[in-house]
């Protein structure tokens, strides 16, 4: 498995032949969106009613429910103290290559009980670092701590040309343990890989 990021919540995840594409993002943003043909789309962040983008013509899966596609096991739950009227957030679950990964998306606050227990467990947790309008820091760490992933992947941090403000993924770190992780190209990992690792690791990576 290949793990490839491009800014703000949007990941590439290579299985074999399987290319998943997450939270892709319009280019007013002031990143660079993606320009792949993904054969999964998944969205954590999506406005009701839900409308599939027509720029993709890859299975899309927007909102909570399970799903099979090609070998590949996901679990969507809905954060029904985030969601509103005019828009769905979902965090996921995913099973590549035996590998239990979470998409935290655009969580803001803490998760309920009922879904905290279906994250333990987890190889490789994706959670937001940059704070506000998301998780703060200080809760996002807690929350790592809880669960005790093997990797966690940062995200929606601060990055050169993003418009919006994000604090610092140094901050987290900190916050964490003061780790200095070497900023990675991509992440390549096997479940193998996973079991020699006894204590949560960061891996940040590059755009």
């Amino acid at each position: 498995m290949v793990i490839t990021f491009y800014g703000e919540n949007c990941f590439k995840i290579q299985s074999g032949d399987t290319t998943i594409l997450i939270d892709p993002f319009s280019d007013q943003i002031g990143l660079t969106s993606p320009r792949l043909k993904p054969d999964i789309l998944v969205k954590t962040l999506t406005s009701f009613p839900v409308v599939l983008s027509p720029a993709y013509s890859a299975r899309q899966i927007i909102g909570p429910g399970e799903y099979n596609l090609k070998d590949i096991d996901i679990v969507g739950f809905e954060l029904l103290k985030e969601s509103t009227e005019k828009f769905i957030k979902t965090i996921y679950l995913m099973k590549i290559e035996n590998i239990k990964v979470g998409f935290l998306g655009h969580l803001a606050g803490i998760l309920e009980p009922e879904i905290l227990e279906r994250f333990e467990e987890i190889d490789i947790l994706f959670i937001p670092a940059g704070g506000s309008p998301f998780i703060e820091q200080k809760s996002a760490v807690k929350l790592i701590k809880q669960l005790e992933p093997k990797i966690v992947i940062p995200c929606l941090f601060k990055i050169p040309g993003l418009k919006r403000r994000a604090d610092d993924v140094k901050e987290f770190i900190e916050e964490f343990n003061h780790q200095k992780p070497v900023p990675q190209e991509k992440l390549t990992i096997k479940k193998k890989d996973l079991e020699g690792i006894k204590k949560t690791e960061i891996v940040v990576l590059k755009i």
